[in-house]
């Protein structure tokens, strides 16, 4: 067949449809897409030819969902199911169609390991003389310049195609922004193509690539049929042949190069979509307009102006109710304003136990106290649409701070009933609102995130704490220090990152409070020589020792924070306002 750069410079060129939604269409016989390859070979080779004769001039090998997790670590099958998949492919293409090596997603979540399985898939294709891949269905860009690189060293003029899945509002399942992944692919030099495929249809894919800028890369956009419904637990598309392919027209009319369909598209799909590309002249990409400049009314955020003034800030951490009674919470906040603190925290269901919703909570504070506040957010329960929406709301009522955090997991009795969700870990949701500050926010949200100086391998937890900061992190709440260790974790990390720090104080009221903490709060380190402490100590007494404990605390670590976090204990906000005055008097007299 003609060279694909040859024909692509005079032609659009159309891909087929959807192998796994059509499979499912044709037959419930349970085997599974990938495994008709040896299966059920005649159906999977009868599936591509009608795509051919529909009209598509690029089909995919059945090799979507061929990762090694897929076959429950059994390399041989892997290879058994990939090498059928290439033959079946090539005997229906013969000389009508090019064949592109279908590299679905993995699950892997590091760039080496997804690097790794790739290689291993790529070298099958490469083998079998496959120069043409496509990286479908990407929801980041793990693994890809990698990979990228290794195919074209392997062979220089391999074709490679990345093809991002995103919401209509532009972000992957993974909290990913497209424009910013396209970036990175064209800005690494290994592939030829890039573009959309999946989770939208063609009307908000064409909005998503009106203004893209894909510097000399071909443009890809391989929309669903439509959105999905379900009937008898059975996922269905409803949108018509005709009305898709109309609406791809707007697409082409943009200058894309390369199309075709995703979930839910049919050889009727691809056939209609090829009547209405018969006789047109390629589009040539219409010119990005360049965005005018927008003067931003940004918020001055005093929590963050403090500290990068230098000015030793004082963060106070107070439980959101557990019922509908806000007015106790409200009053005690106040106290600690009035007192001296400079923002509140608020958990987010602590012990995965529901509590009111910190991001709705700190909207009331705000605007009625005019405090600032902090929310937490946990990555377990919601997922992107949630995260994004309940952000959107909060910065919108003047709330400029959020701490990110992957969250404790649902008990385990619970867990038939209440599900996590756990889509993106804390550095991910990082990453994520930093793409919010970018492209949405007008008042960037400072975004926090925690440091447990209390962990026994400190080494992999500054190793965290440098991913958090690489990934929009300004900084970063400690856990409570407590002990000679936590107080040596904690120089560590002021010697290693360059962020900053809220050194964590927890006042411990009782004995019990200490054992509680003890045995069951995790991240929160107590010696039994702090327990004996407190044996057989009354309530003030055992408060001023609380206090004692606290200003030793605050001063053996003042020159290694940049303010402190005070978390409060069992509500009691009465000492919560002694121990301001006492950390504000450390302060002073430093």
């Amino acid at each position: 067949m003609e060279n694909i750069r040859e024909y692509l410079k005079n032609n659009v060129l159309l891909f087929d449809g959807a192998m796994g939604t059509y499979y499912d269409e044709l037959t419930d016989d349970g085997i599974g897409c990938e495994l008709a390859n040896i299966k059920n070979s005649e159906l999977i080779r009868g599936i591509h030819k009608e795509y051919i004769e529909a009209g598509a001039k690029a089909i995919l090998t059945n090799t979507f969902a061929t990762g090694i997790d897929a076959f429950l670590g059994d390399r041989d099958l892997q290879k058994k199911v990939i090498n059928a998949g290439i033959d079946i492919a090539i005997e229906a293409a013969k000389e009508e169609a090019y064949v592109f090596a279908d590299m679905g997603s993995l699950s892997a979540d590091s760039n080496n390991a997804a690097f790794e399985e790739y290689k291993i898939i790529a070298d099958i294709f490469l083998e079998k003389g496959i120069k043409n891949f496509f990286f479908e269905t990407r929801n980041s860009t793990i693994g890809l310049k990698s990979i990228g690189e290794y195919i074209k060293e392997k062979s220089p003029d391999s074709f490679i195609i990345v093809s991002f899945a995103v919401m209509p509002d532009g972000y992957s399942s993974e909290g990913y922004y497209y424009k910013t992944m396209f970036k990175e692919i064209c800005e690494s030099g290994f592939f030829d193509a890039v573009g959309l495929n999946c989770m939208t249809g063609a009307n908000h894919m064409a909005k998503l690539l009106k203004d893209v800028n894909t510097e000399g890369l071909y443009l890809v956009a391989m929309p669903n049929a439509g959105y999905p419904i379900v009937r008898d637990n059975r996922i269905y598309y409803g949108s018509l042949a005709n009305y898709f392919a109309t609406q791809i027209e707007d697409i082409l009319d943009m200058g894309v190069n390369i199309v075709g369909g995703c979930c839910g598209t049919t050889p009727k799909h691809i056939e209609l979509l090829k009547k209405s590309m018969s006789g047109k002249l390629i589009k040539p990409r219409r010119a990005i307009k360049q965005e005018k400049g927008i003067t931003q009314n940004i918020r001055l955020n005093r929590f963050k102006n403090k500290l990068e003034l230098g000015q030793k800030a004082i963060a106070v951490e107070l439980d959101s109710p557990i019922d509908t009674n806000v007015a106790k919470f409200m009053e005690n906040t106040k106290k600690l304003k009035l007192a001296g603190a400079d923002i509140v925290t608020i958990a987010d269901n602590p012990i995965a136990r529901a509590r009111m919703d910190s991001c709705l909570l700190a909207c009331k504070v705000r605007n009625e106290l005019d405090f600032d506040v902090l929310p937490h957010m946990t990555c377990r329960d919601r997922n992107v649409n949630a995260a994004k929406g309940l952000l959107l709301g909060a910065s919108a009522f003047g709330v400029d701070n959020v701490l990110v955090i992957t969250g404790d997991p649902i008990p385990n009795a619970q867990r038939d009933e209440i599900r996590s969700v756990f889509e993106f870990n804390s550095v991910k949701f990082a990453n994520f609102i930093k793409s919010l500050n970018d492209e949405v926010f007008e008042s960037p949200m400072n975004i926090c995130a925690a440091l447990n100086v209390n962990s026994r391998n400190f080494s992999a937890e500054l190793k965290k704490a440098k991913r958090k900061q690489e990934n929009g992190v300004e900084v970063l709440f400690t856990q409570p220090v407590l002990t000679k260790r936590a107080v040596e974790n904690l120089k560590t990390a002021r010697e290693n990152l360059d962020i900053k720090i809220m050194g964590g104080i927890i006042p411990i009221v009782s004995e019990r409070n200490a054992r509680y903490m003890q045995s069951e709060v995790n991240g929160i380190y107590i010696t039994d020589d702090i327990v004996e402490k407190y044996i057989g100590k009354e309530r003030e007494e055992a408060e001023e020792i609380a206090l004692s404990m606290s200003k030793e605390i605050a001063n053996e670590i003042y020159d290694l924070v940049d303010g402190y976090y005070l978390i409060t204990v069992l509500n009691r906000v009465s000492l919560m306002e002694k121990l301001i005055k006492t950390v504000k008097e450390v302060c002073e007299n430093r």
